[in-house]
């Protein structure tokens, strides 16, 4: 039941004690401690907690994005750009929706609408995944009265429709000839702002995104141990603090310590390796892929082209997972594209080491300076 007294400085105290649950505040005027009395007692009764005074009831789903985005920033969890950018787009979308509103048909419809704005399977599974997670936060942190089940619903229609779907992994390595014909050409732009010649090397050395690649410093090079710090390196769980210690191998043509001594002679100042926005690296990447007619090519398939090199050096999963970070084989596999040419000649090195003759790697690496300072 609810207590209403009035405090030595005139004010109203208000307590509501029901069900297991206390609540109070403090009012100046009675007429408005009786009223939030009444709506706290009536919260009680629904299951849900009373809201505090000034803190108004969200009707729409504007309101919900709002205090999600309020509570990640009170912990300090920051949004990350593209979470950000989609639950801006949703509130764009359906931020004057009442919660009420937000039915099986509502959301059923906001896919066939993104769908037709050019949205694709993948997208729009990731909207519905962030409506639902907003939803979720709402009644879970908050005990707002919304139901999350027509979220469930419109997602299985969406899916039957064809409208929502998984990405599809890609398997595209770049060819030899690809390589030589992409790597003559960065060569012939030595005066390049960005060494984008030495920084795919690298890539193809580490399996280090690009991202990661502009972030490594010198002072966390261990050149003994032939290791690099990367910090808060990608991960599906939780990026902030996954520091790893990447090995710098010489595997498949490619030494990743030479690479970054190489780059210290052009970067005598400052303590990042690659001082270079990751962005302008992709953008100057899919230039000269452009430039040289070289289709469906990205940044990223480096990585992909690094860690089956990795594999068909020898190394095992455990062995390669250490250089790309993966926690587990199902993630790891989807950067595995092994050459099926190469099958037959694994085989008959693992069968008989002693009399095999490795083929010579291709060379992708330029000489070191003489110039080039140790590090």
């Amino acid at each position: 039941m609810a207590t209403i007294t009035q405090l030595p400085s005139g004010r109203w105290r208000v307590q509501v004690r029901r069900k297991q649950s206390y609540a109070s505040e403090t009012f100046l005027r009675h007429e408005d401690a009786r009223k939030w009395a009444t709506a706290a007692e009536r919260e009680v009764d629904l299951g849900r907690t009373p809201r505090r005074r000034g803190q108004a009831t969200p009707t729409t789903f504007a309101h919900l994005v709002d205090l999600h985005i309020e509570d990640m920033r009170e912990v300090g969890k920051v949004l990350r750009r593209s979470k950000r950018f989609t639950l801006n787009a949703l509130k764009d979308q359906l931020g004057e929706v009442k919660l009420k509103g937000l039915t099986r048909e509502c959301l059923i419809q906001f896919g066939k609408d993104r769908a037709r704005e050019g949205a694709g399977p993948v997208t729009l599974s990731s909207d519905i995944g962030y409506l639902k997670l907003v939803l979720t936060h709402a009644a879970a942190v908050h005990g707002i009265d919304v139901d999350v089940q027509p979220v469930d619903l419109a997602r299985v229609a969406l899916k039957r429709l064809g409208l929502i779907g998984k990405s599809r992994a890609r398997d595209r390595r770049p060819t030899k000839l690809e390589l030589k014909r992409l790597l003559d050409y960065l060569d012939a732009k030595p005066q390049s702002l960005i060494p984008l010649a030495r920084i795919v090397r690298f890539a193809i050395a580490s399996a280090m995104r690009q991202e990661e690649i502009c972030r490594i410093c010198w002072s966390k090079v261990d050149t003994e141990q032939r290791v690099v710090l990367v910090q808060d390196r990608k991960d599906p769980r939780e990026k902030d603090g996954n520091d790893q210690w990447v090995p710098l191998l010489n595997v498949g043509g490619l030494d990743a310590l030479r690479l970054i001594r190489i780059q210290r002679k052009y970067v005598p100042l400052g303590d990042l390796i690659f001082p270079y926005n990751p962005r302008s690296v992709g953008a100057a990447f899919r230039r000269a892929c452009k430039e040289l007619k070289i289709e469906n090519l990205h940044f990223h398939d480096l990585r992909h082209e690094a860690t089956s090199r990795l594999f068909e050096s020898g190394l095992r999963i455990e062995q390669v997972a250490l250089v790309t970070g993966h926690r587990d084989w199902k993630m790891l596999k989807r950067y595995t594209h092994l050459r099926p040419q190469n099958l037959y000649r694994d085989r008959q090195r693992a069968a008989s080491p002693q009399n095999f003759v490795m083929e010579a790697p291709v060379q992708y690496e330029v000489p070191m300076p003489a110039s080039a300072l140790p590090i």
